[in-house]
């Protein structure tokens, strides 16, 4: 008798479990995070690959938007940092370029725990004697069978809107008529509020809550939001959680994390 109460409960056991981690391909929750790596360096001015990995391994992130991020350049002692971070983190990586820089290539970059099913890199616009800018596509399949894209990007720094206000407009017009439920992730240079972040949630919904903005940059002390999780349509996608990392050696930027549920039609 014993023995088939200690099977039954075993059973019972196993069911819940298959039926939880069911229930939660069911409810196809994704992580995204966002991440200005400094070109690799830290804010103490070394070379630390390791301590950027430990803070994308513990955020457990689906998805990560890299921005600062060098292939093979001189500064970067030639490494590939994409590669090199994919390689620590166990993630898929990808690189795309925005320009040439020092010997390699600078750019954007996407780590990411599936596998791609397509990718592109588009151009956006700039100012002639300003830093050229990228924005990279990865579409995958998530374990629930649902197809999305992830978009990684890094606008314009300078004081004047003017180039950011055309590469948004760009990014709006490109990834407007995507058919998969898609997500923005990046450095946006912009503050909540101004004439960028505007032209964005014309399509895109933010994912911070604009009652109480929890602010990114300087990681030493933050004081300004200009770091972004956004997604389209806006019907598609339901904020669960979202969290400031705050850490002052890896990056001058706080990663931003957020947890997202993938709505069905």
């Amino acid at each position: 008798m014993r023995l088939k109460i200690v099977i039954l409960v075993a059973i019972i056991s196993i069911c819940g479990s298959i039926y939880g981690q069911t229930n939660k391909s069911k409810k196809r929750i994704v992580k995204v995070l966002t991440f200005n790596i400094l070109h690799g360096a830290t804010t103490k001015g070394d070379f630390n690959l390791d301590v950027l990995a430990n803070v994308i391994k513990k955020s457990d992130a689906d998805f990560v938007a890299l921005q600062e991020v060098d292939f093979k350049t001189k500064r970067a002692k030639q490494y590939d940092l994409v590669t090199e971070l994919g390689w620590r983190t166990k993630m898929a990586p990808i690189f795309a370029r925005a320009m040439s820089f020092d010997g390699g290539e600078y750019g954007e970059g996407v780590l990411s725990k599936y596998s791609f099913l397509s990718t592109r890199n588009v151009d956006l616009p700039y100012s002639k004697g300003n830093e050229p800018r990228a924005a990279l596509e990865v579409a995958t399949v998530l374990k629930s069978g649902d197809t999305m894209s992830f978009v990684a990007t890094h606008l314009d720094h300078l004081q004047d809107e003017t180039d950011r206000i055309a590469q948004v407009k760009k990014v709006n017009e490109v990834f407007s008529n995507n058919k998969y439920p898609t997500i923005l992730a990046g450095d946006l240079n912009a503050i909540p509020d101004s004439k960028t972040i505007k032209i964005l949630e014309k399509l895109w919904k933010p994912s911070y809550d604009k009652k109480n903005v929890k602010y990114t940059y300087p990681s030493s002390n933050p004081s300004k939001k200009i770091d972004y999780i956004m997604f389209y349509p806006t019907n598609r996608w339901r904020v669960i959680k979202t969290e400031v990392i705050q850490d002052i050696i890896a990056s001058d930027h706080c990663a931003y994390l957020v947890t997202l549920e993938l709505l069905t039609k």
